[in-house]
Formats: C-alpha cells, structure tokens, sequence
C-alpha cells in the first residue's frame, strides 16, 4: 500500500502543479489560425516548428516591435529630407483702416498731394474677398544631432533584426522541445499500457493459482496490489500526454481541442565531435543575441556622438512662393528666400550632463557584451559537456532495460515453474517499469541537451535537423 500512497501523492502533486501559461512566457501562446475541426492533423516536427514560426505569439511581439523601430527610423530620415507643403485659404474679410493707424488726420496730410483733395465719404472700414495659394519648403542642410541620429537609428534597426531572429530560435526550441517532450510521454503511457497488461495476466495467474491451492492468497493479493499501482501510474502519465499535446497545440496556433497525431518518433543521433573553440568560434559569428548587443553599443556609441555634436552649428533653409488675390484688384506673386545658421551659445551644463549620461549608457553596453562573450564561452562548454553526459546516460539505461527484460523472463519462468512466489516478479516487474522510465526520461533528456547546444551556437532554426539526426 505505501507504493499506492506514493504514486497517489506524486500526481496529486503534479495535477496542482501550474501549467505554462502566454500570461507569464509569451512563447507558451499564439495566434489562433483556425477553430478546432472533426479532422484529425498529421504534425510532423517540421510542420510544427513551421506552424510555430507562422503563428507563436512571442516571436509576433518581436516582429511588431522591429516594425515600430523600423517606423522611428523612417521618422528620423525625414530630417534629412526636405519638407514641402502646400496651402491655399480664401475668405471674405472686413478690415477697420483707422484701428490701422489710417486716422483722418494722417490722410489729409496726402490732401494737398492729390488733385481731387480729400473725400469727405472715404470709407474706414473696406470688404474685400481675398484668396491665398502658396507652397512652403524647408530643410535641414547639415546637423551633427541630426546624422547622429540618423545612425542611432540604423543600429537600433539592426539590433530588432537580430532579436526578431533571436525569438525565431527561441520559438524553434520551444516547439521542438514540446514536441519531443509529447513523444516521451506518449513512450511512457505505451510502457505503462504494457505493464499494467503484463500485471494483468499476473494477477490473472495468481488468482487461479489460488483457486487451485497451489499458491497462496498473499500472491494473489500482492499481484492485484501491483496492478492497482500500475493503472494509477497509467493514468497519471496518460493526464502529463494530455497536458503536455495543449501546451504543444498552444505554441503553435492550433486550438486546444484540435486532434492531432505526431508522426515522428524520437529521433536518436550521435553528434560528430567539436571542441569548445570551434563552436564558440561558430556562436560569436552566429548568436543574435551577440549581434543585437553589438547593435545596441554601436547605437549607444551615435547617440553619444549626437550629443557631443550639439556645440555644432546647424544649418537650414525655408522658403515658399504664393499668390495672392483680392477681388476687384487683381493677383500679385510672394515669396520668401531664408538661410538660417545658429550655434549654440551656452547650454554648457546640459550639454556636458548629456554627454557624461550617454557615455556612462554606452561603458554599460561595452561591459554587458565583454560578459556576454564569456556568458557564450561557459554555455558552449557546458552544452557540450551536457550532450556528453546524457549520450552516455542513453547508452547505460538502455543496458539497463535489456537486461531488466531479461531479469523478468527469468523470473516469470521460475513462477511459472513453481520455484518461487510471485513477489521476486512483482519486483523484477517494477526494475523493469523504471529502467524504461529512465531511458525514455535520458534520450529525451539527450535530445534537448543537442537542441541547447544548438541554440548555444546560433545555428538552432537552420540546423535543427542536423543536431536532432533527422
């Protein structure tokens, strides 16, 4: 009973366990294609990592995010172009003349001027229609900030490239690792079917034996025991596949009562033989995130030159052309021709405070890359070193369910020849559940630890097939 109690409480602990949720890992969601069918969907590994790349919702994020950054970028290009506008404006308008200055006792200064003298009836408020066209242009011709800027932004471009590249690995190893990790699971439910099957047939053995007097009742109970054990296990690790096909329907657009059928088993290939310095030489060449951190220094390094390049003179020109017609009077041409050169006088505080600030935010950036090639350098070795380690792990355990299987067909010969009980086979009976387990557990564990090398090494999305042996 205390195997019962165990296995009762591991899944009781595993069912309250929380599922992954797009809520805390945006990878874990997606953009849901199509509504669940009747048909059931054959998914290979390739169609999922497609489907993944087509509708995962954290690589849709990046990409968004690339298109706003590329969008700030148009905008800063817009400085360096010219600014034309067009404007036209027609109205009835009212104008008081001596609100103007025109009084009375200015104009009869221009009396003796004229040949008619001053009319008594001269109107001081005139009705006109006006009508106004006119085109506009403006642009700057040279501007340290501006140039700067232009080249901030270009990094920054950049630096989005690469980290929507970086979330298309990352979606390729989620996906290729829900996948594998669906295949494990459903390796682990054939197990339990075959031994809850094989317990079965034993406590079947047990019972008649008893009946027949040949076996005692402790057999027959001990082997309903081990049986009881075996359907709790069954449905535990049937509940794990459940969760685990939703999870894999999630990260890849599919609806979560979609039917779907992996057609790919699990996949098992030794890697040919690297050293640290030839994959970290791969990873400094490849990593997106080392690129985009390369970006974010180069784009850290224009600002701080934007900002050195204030005490710049700026120059600009503006200009328009217009025509203007009032009614009765006729149209006459406008226009307006300005050079504009400033420099700036004192503004010393703010510009040494940008200065000191943008020069500390780019020491920032060239510490965080110096620590990412030494972050790269201690993944390399560390994947390596894993995918070694879970080779060799593949290899024992799969001794290890040889020779439990061959422990078991002994063992289940001796029973039936009467030699012993049934409890040496209860046992071998479980040795042999485990060392499945353990191998299934390992060569999942192996698959994975070549997908992290992979990503280690920047070549995850182009290489997956390679690493994995398919």
């Amino acid at each position: 009973m205390l195997v019962v109690a165990t296995l009762f409480c591991a899944f009781a602990a595993g069912a309250q366990a929380p599922n992954p949720s797009s809520s805390a890992n945006p990878y874990y969601g997606s953009i849901t294609a199509h509504p669940a069918t009747n048909e059931v969907i054959q998914l290979s590994l390739d169609d999922a990592i497609h489907r993944g790349l087509a509708n995962n919702l954290g690589l849709k994020q990046a990409e968004y995010q690339e298109n706003a950054i590329h969008g700030e970028k148009l905008q800063a290009l817009q400085e360096f172009l010219p600014t034309i506008s067009l404007s036209g404006v027609t109205g009835y308008h009212q104008y008081n003349l001596e609100a103007q200055g025109f009084r009375p006792g200015f104009l009869a200064q221009f009396t003796n001027k004229s040949s008619g003298g001053f009319p008594g009836n001269f109107p001081f408020l005139t009705r006109a229609t006006t009508t106004i066209g006119q085109i506009n242009y403006d642009q700057i011709l040279f501007s340290g900030p501006v140039i700067a800027g232009w080249r901030a932004a270009g990094a920054a471009t950049r630096a989005a490239h690469f980290n929507t590249t970086r979330a298309r690995g990352e979606v390729v190893q989620q996906v290729a690792t829900a996948y594998l990790k669906v295949i494990a699971a459903a390796s682990e439910v054939d197990n339990a079917k075959a031994l809850e099957e094989a317990d079965r047939v034993a406590l079947e053995q047990a019972r008649a034996a008893h009946l027949a007097g040949t076996a005692s009742n402790l057999d027959e109970l001990r082997a309903r025991v081990q049986l009881q054990a075996q359907q709790q296990t069954l449905i535990a690790v049937q509940n794990d596949l459940d969760k685990d096909l939703i999870l894999l329907k999630r990260e890849i657009g599919l609806d979560p009562g979609q039917k779907i059928v992996l057609t790919d088993p699990a996949p098992y290939s030794e890697l040919a033989s690297q050293t640290p310095e030839e994959v970290r030489a791969v990873a400094l060449k490849n990593r997106q995130d080392y690129q985009n951190l390369q970006n974010t220094a180069e784009e850290l390094r224009a600002v701080h030159s934007a900002y050195r390049s204030q005490r710049l003179p700026t120059l600009s020109f503006s200009g328009n052309y217009g025509v203007t017609e009032v009614a009765s009077v006729g149209s006459h041409g406008t226009f307006m021709a300005i050079g504009t050169l400033s420099f700036p006088i004192f503004r010393e505080a703010r510009l040494r405070g940008d200065i000191q600030a943008s020069q500390a935010q780019l020491d920032a950036a060239n510490n965080q890359l110096e620590n990412l090639r030494g972050n790269i350098d201690q993944q390399v070795r560390s994947a390596l070193l894993d995918v070694e380690a879970t080779r060799r792990l593949v290899e024992v355990s799969r001794s290890n369910v040889e020779l439990a299987t061959r422990a078991l067909s002994d063992e289940t010969d001796r029973v039936n020849a009467g030699v012993d009980d049934n409890l040496p086979l209860v046992t071998a009976q479980a040795t042999l559940a485990r060392a499945q387990t353990t191998l299934v557990e390992s060569l999942y564990q192996y698959n994975l630890s070549k997908l992290a090398l992979a990503r280690a090494s920047g070549v995850l999305e182009q290489q997956y097939r390679v690493y994995l042996g398919r």
